[in-house]
């Protein structure tokens, strides 16, 4: 039997426009407060704020969704993906499943240094973010074992993470645009080319700004035309060069809400991202989900293959490229793959519900 924990929890429905247009339960927004939280760098903050949706009853068997860089856990409740997998009968049906969905550390509701610290917050890793969740999750959530955790980008990386950090508390891992290996080659080139980029503009004043620098908008932008979109999908739309202007023109008149140390803490968090080493450590059945046209995952590389062959109970699930993908974001659209989903999903067995120590 599993425990709901209510101390220390604020739970309450919400009105959601992707919900009102699925076929799903209302999501449900909480907090829950992590005492003395350690960081990777050794300091301790007496309280960080972890926020998090539920969409289902906790009856229902749990499912961990997490999110990608600079996101929350409103950007996977879209038509798109939730719209395709929460509903009735569907992969992830909500009467069935209880979904978490976390707002990372560093990310939407939870502690990030534009609540205050500014460039006085710790510098997070990935193993910082999966804690959190578990804490979250373990401790204020009372939930003893998952049925499955699923990831987008950053999402996917730090579920590689949760396979080797707590590798007896689900049955299942879905990781998505993402491979276990180490940030390098062209994703972390550009990364870093974006962050510096920031820091160096006058604008930053070292993390004091008065007002946004100008350099935020403009680098981030520019990594995600680079990186995201789909070779073909992007020949689809802007064959002409007054096309390909009209999609710029638009990104650079769209509003923004970023903070710039957020956004460095955010995006600096995957510079020590190398789960390659531990993968023999993962117990969980694997379905790693990729698209052929990711930018930052190319999968002519080999790499994702060579090490799925590492993990005992994996296999790879590669989206083939078209016009209607995405490049990096194509996984963000569960039609692609939520049959490749449940069909893995009814074969990966449940385990006991036994708590992970490490």
């Amino acid at each position: 039997m599993r425990f709901f924990r209510a101390i220390g929890v604020l739970a309450f429905a919400f009105p959601s426009i992707a919900a009102l247009g699925a076929d799903y339960p209302a999501p449900k927004r909480g907090d829950w407060i992590a005492r003395d939280f350690k960081f990777h760098t050794g300091e301790v903050m007496p309280e960080v704020k972890l926020h998090y949706t539920t969409v289902g009853e906790p009856t229902g068997a749990p499912v961990v969704v997490l999110h990608g860089t600079g996101s929350s856990a409103q950007g996977m409740l879209t038509p798109n993906f939730a719209g395709e997998l929460f509903g009735p009968g569907q992969p992830l049906d909500a009467t069935k499943y209880y979904i978490i969905l976390p707002d990372a550390l560093g990310h939407g509701r939870s502690s990030k240094p534009s609540n205050g610290l500014k460039t006085k917050f710790p510098q997070y890793d990935y193993a910082d973010m999966v804690d959190a969740q578990y804490r979250l999750l373990s401790e204020g959530l009372g939930i003893r074992h998952v049925r499955l955790i699923i990831g987008n980008s950053m999402g996917g990386m730090n579920t590689w993470v949760w396979g080797e950090r707590y590798p007896s508390y689900m049955d299942a891992l879905v990781p998505m645009a993402s491979q276990p290996t180490a940030m390098a080659s062209r994703n972390w080139m550009l990364r870093r080319m974006m962050l510096e980029s920031i820091r160096k503009d006058p604008d930053y004043n070292n993390g004091d700004y008065v007002s946004q620098p100008h350099a935020l908008k403009y680098a981030s932008i520019f990594f995600g035309i680079a990186t995201s979109g789909g070779t073909l999908n992007y020949q689809k739309q802007a064959p002409t060069h007054e096309l390909a202007d009209k999609i710029v023109d638009s990104r650079l008149a769209a509003s923004t809400n970023i903070d710039a140390n957020d956004f460095l803490w955010q995006w600096d968090s995957s510079a020590d991202y190398d789960p390659a080493p531990g993968l023999e450590k993962i117990q969980a059945g694997v379905l790693a989900i990729n698209a052929a046209d990711d930018e930052r995952n190319p999968p002519e590389t080999g790499i994702e293959v060579a090490a799925m062959k590492r993990v005992k109970n994996g296999k790879l699930y590669l989206i083939p490229a078209s016009d209607q993908t995405t490049g990096h974001g194509t996984t963000g659209n569960a039609r692609f793959y939520k049959q490749q989903l449940e069909e893995f999903l009814q074969l990966v067995p449940r385990q006991a519900k036994a708590a992970d120590t490490r």
